[in-house]
């Protein structure tokens, strides 16, 4: 079993001892991971002392306290964000600065604790934690090592398919033995969760298609003259059966001619991935316009919903690696993590940007910039 090591930097020691006792014999194990992982739990009561011990032997979990005797907490996460990128930080926080938590989280900490916390709530968090930390360094790897790697990288991904393929199988059977009755009709509910399943399965295996394409070193790119209204078109038509199905009105803006200078593969990722995320965290009824725009030295497009929009702190982490939003409006919805990091290489891929502006409730607005620059 690998033992992660986590040092916590907290000035209450009743906090430090507690944290040693839960994580003592706690292991977290996934489908997709080697072996288990343990915890190896050091402390620090104040955040000079945690320098110097991250210093010394940089550990693979913080878990840091925000406000400490000395430098502050966010002192500290300065000084991991410049010299040990690849430590995860998870800030333990007291209700009443529950706001500096969260900008800490804006300033690059992975998560945030509240205080007192339960063993449970602890355990939940660093489950969260090492997963992030295993996919973390999986990346890491995928960057440094090429090719090979990232064929064992999409392996682990793929892996993740068994479960939703048990669950079809097993509704399947549910079906062939004629357990819930003789009536199509009673087999609604299991017809319905068999789709989602399937439609869950299907959505990673297109993100990690997009993903291979874009990192792969033998990929080479047709570049052309794209018709970006063409292109629009046909994402929205793609996404229109899930949009009817969610009763979410399709709107698209846009000049007759706009054209850009890049590969059209690239271009349907972007906006696959913005306007079916637009429907797929949209409310019933709701609606989505997608606006294309070109000027003279840039193309905007622009992709609005009126969903269920996002706080800033979630905004913050959005663009990163298998992040998904988890909150009670966004539990039943499948995803894979990886569409909007891809969407973000594609952009880069073109010296572009892309934006985000959200209101909790409201929906949210995606607006790329594209320079013309590169034609």
């Amino acid at each position: 079993m690998q033992k992660l090591k986590v040092l916590v930097v907290d000035d209450e020691p009743g906090i430090c001892s507690g944290v040693k006792r839960i994580l003592g014999k706690f292991t977290v194990s996934y489908p997709f991971m080697d072996e288990d992982r343990g915890f190896e739990v050091f402390e620090a009561y104040t955040g000079e002392d945690a320098i110097e011990l991250i210093k010394k032997d940089p550990p693979d979990i913080v878990l840091l306290d925000n406000k400490l005797p000395g430098i502050q907490g966010t002192e500290v996460l300065d000084y991991i964000n410049k010299n040990h990128r690849e430590i995860v930080v998870m800030i333990i926080t007291s209700y009443a600065s529950l706001e500096l938590a969260v900008k800490a989280t804006e300033k690059g900490a992975y998560d945030f604790i509240p205080k007192p916390f339960t063993p449970q709530e602890l355990k939940s968090s660093m489950e969260k934690v090492t997963k992030h930390h295993f996919l973390q360094g999986m990346t890491q790897r995928l960057n440094k090592e090429g090719k090979e790697v990232r064929f064992q990288f999409l392996s682990v991904l793929s892996h993740e398919l068994k479960s939703p393929l048990n669950a079809v199988e097993g509704y399947l059977k549910i079906m062939e033995e004629r357990q819930a009755g003789d009536q199509i009709s009673q087999y609604d509910q299991i017809i319905e969760r068999a789709l989602q399943r399937i439609n869950g399965m299907r959505t990673l295996i297109m993100d990690l298609l997009d993903l291979t394409k874009i990192q792969s070193d033998e990929k080479e790119k047709q570049f052309e003259h794209v018709n970006l209204l063409d292109i629009t078109k046909n994402a929205i038509e793609t996404v229109s059966p899930y949009a009817i199905q969610k009763d979410v009105e399709l709107n698209l803006h846009a000049e007759e001619d706009i054209t850009f200078y890049g590969d059209p593969n690239d271009m349907e990722i972007v906006l696959n991935n913005l306007i079916s995320n637009a429907v797929k965290y949209n409310y019933k009824e709701g609606k989505v316009d997608v606006n294309l725009e070109k000027d003279i030295d840039q193309i905007t497009i622009k992709v609005s919903d009126t969903g269920i929009g996002m706080k800033q702190e979630e905004t913050s982490k959005l663009f990163n690696e298998f992040v998904r939003i988890k909150n009670e409006k966004t539990r039943n919805i499948t995803g894979s993590g990886l569409g909007l990091s891809i969407v973000k290489k594609v952009i880069n891929l073109y010296n572009g940007d892309i934006q985000i502006d959200s209101t909790p409730g409201k929906g949210s607005t995606f607006t790329v910039i594209l320079p013309l620059n590169n034609q």
